[in-house]
């Protein structure tokens, strides 16, 4: 999961998708991370870690990460909150095999807005990401997904 400081929307996807994950006995890797580096190891936002909190999440203890290269290594999908960090990721791909594993999080070329600088977004933006990673825990746990 990543977006632009790593501290709003993607630990809420992360925090979600490790639970959703975590509650169907999957064993995947899960994590995020932010195209900007002046988050690292810093927590998430205090009102993503609210908001999560509200809804029996706890997502306190994960830490800013700045994507890099070997993330493309390390992971078979690399979901984005919006077509900003889309092409920031992209520009790190050194081949079609990277590039393929990068999409957008939300289908349909559509956005997860930042919430960063509007307190109202965070709760919708949240019960957005948790839509969507059920979603996601049904799309990737598929047969026709499983590698």
């Amino acid at each position: 999961m990543v977006c632009l400081g790593n501290i709003c929307r993607s630990p809420l996807a992360e925090g979600i998708m490790r639970r959703l994950a975590d509650e169907q006995n999957l064993n995947w890797e899960i994590s995020s991370a932010g195209t900007g580096d002046w988050h690292v190891n810093q927590p998430a936002d205090k009102r993503s870690i609210a908001v999560a909190r509200s809804f029996g999440y706890d997502i306190s203890k994960q830490r800013a990460r700045h994507f890099n290269e070997q993330m493309f290594d390390e992971f078979d999908h690399i979901l984005v909150m919006d077509q900003n960090n889309l092409k920031d990721v992209l520009k790190q791909a050194s081949n079609d095999l990277q590039r393929e594993k990068v999409s957008l999080f939300l289908p349909g070329g559509l956005e997860v807005r930042d919430p960063y600088f509007d307190d109202k977004l965070f709760e919708p933006v949240f019960l957005e990401i948790e839509q969507r990673c059920k979603q996601l825990i049904n799309e990737f746990n598929s047969p026709a997904v499983k590698k």
